[in-house]
C-alpha cells in the first residue's frame, strides 16, 4: 500500500476504506446521491495484532465485505474510514 497510516488499531480491530458507492445500475440508469446505498465492501488499510488466543485472519490490502451498519466512521488524515472488529467482517474477497 502506498499510503501508510500513522494509526495502529488495537487487538482485533481493523481500519477499512469503503469503496465508492455505485454511480449507475446494471441497466445504465444513473443513481442520484440521495438514493445511493452505503457501500458494504472496502479495503483493509490497517489491522491490529489480534486477541491473545486468536491471530488476525485479515491483513492490510485485503478486500472485504462487511455488514451494512458495521463499524464506526472516523476521519484520519482527510480520509473517511471505518474502524471495526474483525468479527464484523463477513468475507475476504
Amino acid at each position: 500500500m502506498a499510503n501508510k497510516l500513522k494509526v495502529t488499531p488495537l487487538h482485533d480491530r481493523v481500519i477499512v476504506k469503503a469503496d465508492a458507492a455505485e454511480e449507475k445500475t446494471a441497466g445504465g440508469i444513473i443513481i442520484p446521491d440521495t438514493a445511493k446505498e452505503k457501500p458494504q465492501r472496502g479495503t483493509v488499510m490497517a489491522a491490529g495484532t489480534g486477541k491473545k488466543d486468536e491471530p488476525m485472519t485479515v491483513k492490510v490490502g485485503d478486500t472485504v465485505l462487511y455488514g451494512k451498519y458495521s463499524g464506526t466512521e472516523i476521519s484520519i488524515e482527510g480520509d473517511d474510514l471505518l474502524i471495526m472488529r474483525e468479527s464484523d467482517i463477513l468475507a475476504i474477497i
